[in-house]
């Protein structure tokens, strides 16, 4: 009972940052996971048979070939480990996922390892969740091998708290049979060609003064899809939304970048895509739209149209951000957590980066993958996968901070708003103002 009384303590100050729906769902799991500790079902311990260390591995890793993949990665692993066995464990979409990993934090039951989106590194590291990885990381050989974009979203406060399992990056997916019957013959490189071609693009067929195909797919909503599509724009114009690890959103650059997804939308030449389903590719693959923000992952990478991809066109510098999904070694004992480092150091290793980013579609994180004969072979085939590791060398990550899951949310409000008439300032100002409230 006193276990579970400590836990209830610590569950009060941590969900005074959460909604009622939130907390309901904690405390559920949270009973549930004293139980578990009841029954001796889970322990803190080091669990060794024969001397071999047995992790739990919690990920999110879809669509399920994907999953298939890594699987196959991770019983190598196994096979090749005879003190270090690592129990790979679906534990569903990483958005549902947030209750189950804050409540066993909280229960001092966590996963040895957690696969997350590098967004939640902030509250992990309030939480006192993670181990940082630098002791590790400097002393390795694989360090000099990552991407040097993706430190961008390993790394807060001068520590290293994760390692990329794949990258990835946004570019402009085209029609290029649309392109040719608008008789466009180069893709836009500035931010004013692409609004002159998204207006060529734009198509009233039946003369009911109603286009039935439009120049690009407008991500519509809110949540961090629709925002992620839009910081391209903001990096493209040398900005950011963080200022002294605070939300900074009312500037220059964040005007200009959202004034100019407004200028497309008053142009006519865009399609809204149905509320928080930006990802969708229906539109661009039926032809109702003839360019989509989205990346490698797509799965108009495996249809039938007659597409390629373009890199974000240009204000002031090319950009692009990193879409990355990263491992995380979680606070257990000493010779877990070394284990567990074992498994990240094979994670960003050319052995699987390369057999990873064949099979799954994602960017490879390791130079000497992306580098490899059979890589380059790989991208022969797709060549559209070259725009994408190209653009990953000016990509920027999205802000590593805690609170970031508000910032978002406020950000996307602004974003939507604006879509719907808003002027940006007045919807920037209004988000900045709900931040203020929440950081004081």
């Amino acid at each position: 009972m006193n276990i579970l009384l400590t836990t209830l303590s610590k569950y009060n100050r941590w969900t005074s940052k959460f909604s009622t729906l939130f907390k309901r769902a904690f405390l559920i799991s949270l009973l549930c996971l004293f139980f578990i500790n009841l029954s001796g079902c889970q322990t803190s311990s080091v669990q060794k048979n024969d001397h071999v260390i047995q992790l739990t591995l919690w990920h999110g890793i879809n669509p399920p070939n994907n999953r298939d993949i890594f699987n196959k990665l991770v019983n190598k692993f196994n096979q090749t480990h005879s003190d270090i066995q690592i129990e790979s464990i679906y534990a569903g979409q990483l958005e549902q996922q947030i209750p189950k990993v804050l409540t066993a934090v909280v229960g001092n039951v966590p996963p040895d390892i957690l696969f997350f989106n590098p967004q939640i590194t902030g509250q992990l590291v309030e939480a006192g969740a993670i181990r940082s990885l630098e002791k590790w990381l400097d002393k390795s050989p694989v360090k000099s091998e990552i991407i040097p974009t993706c430190f961008d979203e390993m790394q807060l406060n001068g520590h290293t708290w994760s390692v990329p399992l794949f990258a990835g990056d946004i570019g402009i997916f085209y029609r290029r049979d649309l392109f040719q019957a608008a008789g466009i013959k180069e893709v836009p490189k500035t931010w004013e060609q692409l609004r002159e071609v998204a207006k060529k693009l734009t198509i009233d067929k039946n003369g009911d003064h109603h286009p039935d195909q439009y120049g690009l797919l407008m991500p519509l909503g809110k949540s961090e899809w629709t925002v992620s599509m839009w910081y391209p724009f903001l990096f493209s114009s040398g900005g950011t939304v963080v200022k002294n690890n605070r939300p900074h959103l009312v500037n220059e650059q964040t005007i200009a970048a959202l004034q100019f997804w407004k200028d497309l939308i008053t142009d006519g030449s865009t399609k809204f895509s149905e509320p928080e389903r930006g990802f969708e590719e229906d539109d661009f693959i039926s032809g109702r739209v003839a360019m989509q923000l989205t990346g490698p992952w797509t799965f108009i990478m495996k249809s039938q149209v007659d597409y390629d991809v373009m890199p974000i066109p240009i204000n002031l510098k090319p950009a692009s951000v990193i879409s990355s999904g990263n491992m995380f070694v979680m606070k257990t004992i000493a010779e877990r957590e070394q284990a567990a480092w074992k498994f990240l150091e094979y994670i960003v290793s050319e052995e699987f980066q390369t057999e990873w980013s064949i099979g799954s579609g994602f960017l490879p994180v390791n130079i000497k993958s992306a580098q490899s004969q059979a890589y380059q072979e790989f991208i022969q085939q797709k060549p559209v996968m070259k725009v994408f590791l190209d653009q990953l060398s000016v990509s920027v990550g999205r802000p590593i901070i805690s609170g970031y899951s508000r910032l978002s949310d406020s950000l996307g409000r602004a974003i939507e708003a604006t879509m719907l008439g808003e002027s940006p300032e007045k919807a920037l100002q209004e988000a900045q103002r709900r931040l203020d409230l929440i950081w004081q």
